[in-house]
């Protein structure tokens, strides 16, 4: 392991355009829990299944039950970001981190400080009425009874990527762009079994790729370096 760490490390110091592509994992040793670990949300029994609950037809029809259960498993105002999260900060200020792209909704990356992050799949501090497109805060959101209701009477959605509905062209655009100018890509904490977000790595055409999760992933024979460890133990060691 201490072999992969300095090989981890000569590679960020010999590169100038890094992205970061990262999962679930990223954030778990924040406390947040992921999906589909045999601990995660996907696996607990509910009235509904999670993935059923978080689609924009149940959304539609069963809004009321939808922000149950959002409140309860989505919210994460209340988590902090990780040494993970602070050391990407660290290296988007040294000018080598030139893009974050991030499945992750909770907003963890941006409390750290980092500047430029691509979120495939919203964020829970954005949400909008459905009707005049007022902004609210994720407060508002989380604290509200029941339904949160804009002023104008409409519905507050969040600005989540829910299933059914297709990621955001412009962050997919920009996501693209990013992969595709850089020279260094670290993928860590994620499956990568979720698409398309994990189609993404496919248009990486730079030097050197590397994987960092606790489990085996579809693109391990094509990394540069595999490392398969909590993203904390790594981090921490840059």
């Amino acid at each position: 392991m201490e072999e992969k760490i300095e090989k981890l490390k000569k590679l960020i110091n010999d590169s100038n355009n890094i992205v970061f592509f990262g999962g679930a994992g990223v954030s778990t040793e924040s406390g947040i829990p992921d999906f589909r670990s045999k601990d995660g949300l996907y696996n607990q029994k509910y009235k509904y299944p999670p993935e059923m609950i978080l689609s924009h037809t149940f959304f539609m029809n069963y809004t009321s039950e939808f922000y149950t259960f959002y409140k309860e498993k989505m919210n994460s105002l209340k988590y902090s970001p990780n040494i993970t999260h602070i050391k990407l900060v660290e290296l988007e200020k040294k000018g080598k981190l030139k893009a974050i792209i991030t499945q992750n909704i909770d907003g963890l990356h941006q409390k750290a400080g980092s500047k430029n992050v691509y979120e495939l799949h919203g964020s829970v501090l954005r949400n909008y009425c459905m009707k005049c497109n007022k902004f609210y805060n994720a407060e508002f959101v989380f604290n509200s009874k029941e339904i949160p209701i804009c002023e104008c009477g409409g519905i507050v959605k969040p600005d989540v990527v829910l299933y059914e509905e297709g990621l955001d062209e412009t962050t997919l655009e920009n996501s693209i762009l990013a992969i595709r100018n850089a020279d260094l890509l670290i993928v860590a904490g994620t499956s990568l079994t979720v698409y398309p977000a994990s189609g993404l790595i496919n248009y990486f055409s730079g030097d050197n790729m590397v994987l960092i999760n606790k489990d085996v992933t579809p693109y391990d024979n094509i990394a540069n370096l595999v490392i398969n460890d909590k993203l904390g133990n790594i981090f921490k060691e840059l």
